[in-house]
């Protein structure tokens, strides 16, 4: 296959040709390239740097090209340097030097950051989306568990009573804020780079505010070399998916813990679990496993392209080829995990009364005890030590809060009464906190509103 860059410098070794060919990877960019390829031919027929039939020809043609890959009469071949080199040389194969007229005013410096962008920000719409998916299930979820009391730890520690709910808005919460952070990322994103060329823009009158408006831009870059010559909008998009995974991977710890014998709080689907090859008995969570073990695949990609950019002077450096490899496998990583993952949410049992039951053990309303003391008029140091010593008492005699009859407390203080059952009664313990952001069944239902109407806006 003839090189694009032949003239000067003679065929690699076939070794070292093997080494810098990157079509196995940004071949996946065969639309993007295409697409940007006719909006380029547009934009030289209609400024005349081109002939107007010309261009015409170009851009049939290259609607050819792409219906014939699409369709898979037109299979790339792995013989080229890169997507570009192909798509070039497959249209002037299909129509002689005509072909070769595309190539007017551009780089392969500017086309690749043009597809890359393109490509990003499909799929980070893709994204943005399958967010969208997994809040309304966690929505759903949380909306059927408003009365659920579970646990709530700090230090995996029982701490404090709350709900399934509340619990799930918490994960919400962040879930709706990696969303922002995507749609955020859209608009550094798009911005038109085609016109820089290799890094010093062009002689030609080419237009490329009607190029990028073809094409969906809002903006042109405003710098050749620095539209050429970074990647952040790609190390922007990594960075936030390398967020969104830490919260998949600590909803996924949870699910693992809860569904353990230990909690028994939930029941994974069958259809999200799988089976021992030894131990006949066991139903392993390996989706959520395996999304916890993703979670540092996503964390090294963009570890990998920050160390590759950190040392390269302007403007492009063949070093950034290794910016899709690693651009690419986040994506599709993300992507995978969010589709396996609503499923799974909207497939998962709560154990309602295991929950509950594990509320009811652990002093988890202490603190409600103390603050009842606090509004007889004990200031709330005193009050915190003395409940610290009745819980003390009640683990040496294995007994719970409510099971400590009246006359015992009154032994503590006589501000006791038997009003204090109820300001210790783990229902009511949530049902008061409700506070903005708080557990109560009210609270929770104006944090889904929220959610969903987020939700509304995309």
């Amino acid at each position: 296959m003839s090189k694009l860059w032949k003239g000067r410098m003679d065929e690699n070794d076939p070794v070292a040709d093997s080494f810098n060919s990157s079509i196995s990877i940004d071949g996946v960019l065969y639309k993007q390239d295409i697409i940007g390829s006719i909006a380029h031919a547009v934009m030289l027929g209609n400024t005349g740097i081109i002939k107007s039939e010309d261009s015409d020809l170009i851009v049939r043609s290259l609607e050819e090209i792409l219906e014939d890959l699409d369709n898979g009469k037109l299979i790339i071949s792995k013989k080229e340097e890169d997507i570009h080199s192909f798509v070039e040389n497959e249209l002037t194969k299909r129509i002689g030097d005509k072909g070769k007229m595309l190539h007017t005013a551009r780089s392969r410096n500017d086309q690749v950051a043009l597809d890359t962008r393109l490509y990003l920000k499909e799929k980070t719409e893709e994204i943005i989306n399958l967010i969208s998916s997994f809040l309304e299930a966690i929505s759903d979820k949380a909306s059927q568990n408003l009365y659920t009391i579970m646990p709530g730890y700090t230090h995996l520690q029982k701490a404090q009573p709350v709900t399934y709910a509340h619990y799930l808005m918490a994960y919400g919460m962040m879930f709706l804020r990696d969303q922002e952070r995507m749609k955020d990322s859209l608009k550094r994103c798009m911005v038109s780079p085609i016109g820089s060329c290799a890094l010093a823009g062009t002689t030609y009158p080419i237009d490329r505010i009607m190029e990028g408006k073809l094409l969906g831009f809002k903006e042109i870059s405003q710098n050749s070399m620095d539209s050429v010559s970074d990647r952040d909008f790609c190390l922007e998009f990594m960075s936030n998916a390398a967020l969104l995974m830490m919260h998949l991977s600590r909803l996924s710890e949870e699910i693992i813990l809860f569904s353990s014998g230990e909690f028994d709080y939930i029941e994974i689907s069958e259809a999200y679990s799988t089976g021992s090859s030894i131990m006949p008995q066991k139903k392993n969570p390996d989706i959520a496993e395996l999304v916890r073990g993703k979670t540092g695949r996503v964390y090294g990609n963009l570890f990998a392209l920050l160390t590759v950019m950190k040392g390269l002077p302007l403007a492009y450096n063949k070093d950034m080829q290794e910016d899709k490899e690693a651009l690419f496998d986040s994506v599709d990583t993300v992507i995978n995990c969010l589709k396996v993952y609503v499923p799974m949410m909207k497939a998962i049992s709560i154990k309602k009364e295991a929950m509950e039951k594990a509320a009811a053990y652990g002093y988890m309303n202490a603190t409600d005890l103390a603050d009842y003391l606090t509004k007889k008029g004990m200031p709330f140091r005193d009050a915190y030590k003395l409940i610290g010593k009745i819980v003390a008492d009640a683990i040496k005699r294995k007994k719970t809060l409510e099971d400590i009859k009246i006359e015992e407390y009154k032994g503590y203080s006589s501000v006791f009464s038997e009003d204090l059952y109820q300001a210790i009664d783990i229902k009511e313990c949530v049902n008061r906190r409700n506070s903005p952001g708080g557990p109560a069944p009210e609270s929770v239902k104006a944090q889904i509103e929220y959610i969903k109407s987020q939700i509304k806006k995309n």
